[in-house]
């Protein structure tokens, strides 16, 4: 019977590791708890089902025998009638009667069967059931705290990063402006030392301008 192979998968399903390889274990515990409800809620239909069937099948067993009886009272009533013809026949009803009463035994102990296995699977069912439930509270704690420490360990993280980041920012500030301000000090004394030896190629100049006129002027130094 189908049902019974789903609820027997169901009853042999390892919740720890199912969790491990799910994806999002959360989600996958409320889906396996509701699949085991509403399972659990099929066998129960199908108990009852086959429990009626099972006392209609008793009851019928129950008639066929009294049937077998009864044509079996009258095949003695006939014989003792000297009703040869009458007790053959009675005899005859009640013969079928029995081979009846052997199918419905047959088919009553199959019921029974049917039952106790129904039965057993509900029982189990209802163990695992309860058994997920109460994993299920533990697990999902375990598995909200691990998110939890996960969220916090990654804030901490990004906050370092971002510290450091920020940091390195401020140092790389520092070293540019450092740079700058060095290479402002060197165009400064560089300017000035070329100013003053600028100034001294001007004066010399002058001077040789100033004697070559005197020269030509005929003036004196």
């Amino acid at each position: 019977m189908a049902l019974l192979e789903r609820v027997s998968t169901l009853i042999r399903a390892n919740l720890n590791d199912l969790i491990d390889k799910a994806e999002d274990p959360e989600k996958m515990i409320k889906q396996v708890i509701l699949d085991m409800q509403n399972q659990l809620l099929q066998v129960k239909t199908q108990v009852a089902i086959a429990l009626a069937d099972q006392h209609l099948l008793e009851k019928k067993q129950k008639e066929n025998e009294e049937h077998a009886a009864d044509w079996m009272r009258r095949a003695e009533k006939a014989v003792d009638k000297k009703q040869d013809d009458l007790a053959r026949a009675a005899l005859d009803r009640s013969m079928s009667y029995r081979a009846m009463g052997e199918s419905f035994q047959q088919q009553v102990a199959d019921q029974r069967t049917e039952v106790e296995n129904l039965k057993a699977a509900l029982h189990k069912l209802g163990q695992k059931l309860v058994e997920a439930q109460s994993k299920s509270d533990l697990l999902l704690a375990q598995h909200r705290r691990s998110r939890a420490v996960s969220k916090v360990s990654d804030a901490h993280m990004a906050m370092r990063e971002h510290d450091h980041s920020a940091g390195f920012d401020r140092m790389k500030d520092k070293v540019a402006r450092a740079s700058a301000e060095s290479q402002a000090k060197s165009e400064l004394a560089s300017d000035n030392v070329e100013d003053r030896l600028a100034a001294l190629e001007k004066e010399d100049e002058l001077d040789r301008l100033l004697a070559e006129l005197k020269a030509r002027r005929g003036v004196g130094a």
